[in-house]
């Protein structure tokens, strides 16, 4: 099953086609996207049986992200083991994690304005969850998961870097820094969740591509280890990490500029488009 938001409700997407939720159900699941995450098991077995008739078309320029408003968003860093070997780290022991701020979300395709500074794509695998996760095994992670879709950690590098303490998430925050889609995917709709293709190009140059089975912490360890320490909530977002081909990481570093093109995909997922423009004054 594939999830959009479509101009703001709630869909449920096969192809180029889509059902409104809400009319669909009658009123029974609303039109919010967010909303549907708390309600994750109830809904599955409603759209699993009664999505018979043939939709309408939609298009793809009205697509909002997934979970347009996570209580909680977490990122990791330093996840692939040719990431960290370019940034110059060592391989960390457990998984570095910080923040992006939920402002931050936004839709999988259209313009994002630069900030001053030097401005770096990190493609990555995004999780949302379904369940409200506390101490979970890892064994049994799969099943809080709602799905998968594809995201950038989109990042500042001067003031990711600047000053004794890093400020990652600070950093990774501006407006559409964190854009994620084009939909959602259940995990049931992929031949291996833990095997998928990710990659990135910059005005049609490939600049990032790995495949996920080389996550240092898997997903289902990643949902382990922080719900150990928190609970995860219904359509909360973790950003898994991003493998080589930074930006800050080539020689000579490369960032992002005003009219540059960003596509950024997941096999059997799907991909987003972003077009840069700015710097803001």
């Amino acid at each position: 099953m594939r999830i959009g938001n479509i101009g703001g409700r709630l869909s449920v997407v096969s192809g180029e086609r889509a059902w409104d939720v809400e009319a669909s159900s009658g009123g029974l699941f609303s039109s919010d996207p967010q909303a549907v995450y708390s309600r994750w098991a109830e809904f599955s077995e409603w759209a699993s049986g009664n999505l018979l008739s043939q939709p309408p078309s939609f298009s793809r320029d009205r697509l909002g992200p997934p979970a347009p408003r996570p209580a909680q968003v977490f990122a990791v860093g330093l996840n692939y083991r040719d990431h960290a070997a370019e940034s110059g780290l060592a391989v960390p022991a457990s998984p570095t994690v910080f923040t992006k701020f939920v402002s931050a979300i936004g839709p999988p395709a259209g313009d994002i304005i630069l900030p001053s500074g030097d401005v770096d794509w990190e493609v990555e695998l995004v999780v949302v969850m379904g369940r409200r996760a506390r101490n979970v095994p890892a064994s049994a992670a799969w099943g809080y998961v709602a799905g998968l879709t594809v995201g950038q950690d989109l990042s500042e590098r001067r003031m990711q870097l600047a000053g004794a303490a890093p400020q990652f998430s600070l950093a990774k925050s501006f407006p559409g820094f964190a854009p994620i889609g084009p939909w959602l995917v259940t995990p049931d709709e992929l031949d291996s969740v833990d095997d998928i293709e990710i990659g990135c190009s910059v005005n049609g140059e490939p600049m990032q591509k790995g495949r996920t089975r080389d996550l240092i912490f898997p997903v289902s360890d990643l949902i382990a280890y922080l719900s150990a320490v928190l609970t995860l909530l219904p359509g909360d977002v973790i950003f898994t990490g991003t493998p080589a081909g930074v930006g800050q990481g080539r020689s000579p570093q490369r960032f992002l500029a005003a009219s540059d093109e960003l596509i950024s995909y997941a096999a059997g997922i799907g991909e987003m488009r972003h077009r840069f423009t700015g710097p803001e004054p």
